[in-house]
């Protein structure tokens, strides 16, 4: 019946916009459908940025046809009096959940453990997150994105990178051939990004790298352990960006304002990007201190019910905890802060991501709580905000696409109830949803919000991260 409802709820062409009047239209009509918002004031997070105040916006063929122009007959109009305009919002590191097994395998087996990617995907629309950058990626997530393209979900536009570690599990590379053939393959597999992580030894490290550079793949990902007393040495030509500044802290064991400029110093010097990722540390904080801070999460009821359970009964943060670890993770905190401070004093380009996936981090939800919390930091409301729309745009390479609120680009697009440059907590006022062109109203939002959470409730009981072998 679910499916039922959100399939009318899709090809409806108003979506209730004004709360009446819902008539349908067949999935074609649809993709035809002009929109029109009235009366708004457009937030552009262009180079300028100048507020352009009452403003007619014209939405055809899921891009902005015009702004302040003629506006064609039969179009669907919503009302965006006293209403701020803003580009859809860029989580740029996101570990999404998609269809896996954790039994044991046999040929033809696949997948045991089935996602319902439309209630995954709520959580970013929900949100006004139209784009995000899966840094783990693996085959079952182009199948997810490919559902996106083809109508089938509504959600956000998905940028997958292929994760290379050291070692002996997961996708491993130890010499620099190996590095070197890993970055090939994952480029012929269509991955469009490579993430290095932890456990790289240097040669592998920098041959990964100079190979990606090769392949024109950017780079991301952690600082690997092996740099620590030397992390200049890992800031090579092509080194995009660095996915945490948890990787600087875990470079030191001094955490000074000195230390933090010295680091944002190579990172300019270098040309490589920084994410923050403020959100993790802070949220693995609280988790140490008690689970109750995952359990009383407002967004909690949304999780699918086995991370549910994993993020309490498996929580790596609070097992073995103590007023030792506790002192430690809010040493990191203060840290990355002055990380952020130093970054941007030394003019080194921020992104928002927030490590969702991670526990206690709810996809979607947890972008506006970074961006809170780089405004604490130092940022100020527009920084944050071009940190989670024009750069991260322009860091992907379709700033030509998305980014900023001008004709020509996609309908990707969040209408807030209240002004975030005033601040940033209005980014959570949402009124409505633009994704590729599809208008999604809060109405609908809270609806299937409150369904997500009624199906979770009634399902929890069959999940348990202990039984997970049986799934």
């Amino acid at each position: 019946m679910k499916y039922l409802i959100i399939l009318i709820l899709i090809v409806t062409i108003n979506f209730n916009l004004n709360a009446q009047n819902q008539s349908q239209l067949d999935t074609n009509e649809q993709e035809n459908i002009t929109y029109v918002i009235r009366n708004v004031n457009i937030i552009p997070m262009t180079e300028d940025n100048k507020v352009i105040e009452k403003a007619t916006v014209v939405i055809r063929n899921k891009k902005i046809q015009s702004i302040n122009d003629s506006i064609p007959v039969n179009a669907k109009t919503i009302d965006g009096t006293d209403k701020w305009l803003i580009p859809g919002l860029i989580d740029m590191h996101v570990h999404n959940l998609a269809d896996i097994r954790m039994s044991s395998n046999y040929p033809t087996k696949g997948a045991t453990l089935f996602m319902d990617n439309q209630d995954f995907m709520l959580l970013y629309v929900a949100n006004g997150v139209t784009t995000t950058f899966e840094l783990s990626g693996r085959v079952e997530h182009f199948g997810q994105r490919n559902e996106i393209i083809n109508g089938k979900v509504i959600g956000p536009r998905i940028a997958l990178a292929y994760l290379v570690d050291g070692g002996d599990s997961g996708n491993t590379a130890n010499t620099p051939n190996d590095g070197r053939q890993t970055v090939r393959l994952a480029k012929q597999q269509g991955y469009e990004f490579i993430k290095v992580y932890s456990n790289l030894n240097i040669e592998t490290y920098k041959a990964i790298v100079d190979e990606a550079s090769k392949q024109n793949m950017k780079v991301i990902g952690h600082i690997p352990t092996i740099f620590k007393g030397n992390t200049k040495e890992a800031f090579v030509p092509h080194f995009g960006m660095v996915a945490h500044a948890e990787e600087f802290s875990s470079q030191t064991d001094e955490y000074t304002i000195e230390v933090a400029e010295e680091f944002a110093k190579l990172a300019k010097d270098n040309n490589t990007w920084v994410m923050p990722n403020l959100s993790n540390l802070v949220y693995i904080a609280k988790q140490a201190r008690s689970l109750d801070s995952v359990r009383n999460l407002p967004s909690f009821k949304y999780v699918h019910p086995l991370m549910q359970s994993k993020w309490i009964v498996s929580n790596q943060y609070n097992k073995g905890t103590s007023p030792e670890r506790v002192a430690y993770f809010d040493s990191l905190v203060d840290f990355h802060i002055s990380m952020v401070k130093a970054l941007k004093n030394a003019g080194v380009p921020m992104v928002a991501g927030t490590d969702s996936g991670t526990s206690g981090i709810v996809w979607g939800f947890s972008l506006h709580n970074e961006l809170e919390l780089l405004v604490k930091a130092g940022l100020t409301e527009e920084e944050a905000l071009i940190s989670a729309t024009r750069l991260p745009a322009n860091w992907l390479e379709i700033e030509d696409k998305i980014g900023t609120v001008e004709i020509g680009k996609f309908a990707d697009l969040v209408l807030l109830n209240a002004n975030p440059l005033d601040n940033i907590n209005n980014t959570r006022k949402i009124a409505g949803v633009f994704v590729n062109g599809e208008w999604v109203n809060k109405e609908w939002i809270d609806y299937m919000l409150s369904d997500l959470a009624e199906k979770n409730n009634r399902n929890k009981d069959k999940y348990d991260w202990n039984k997970r072998s049986e799934y």
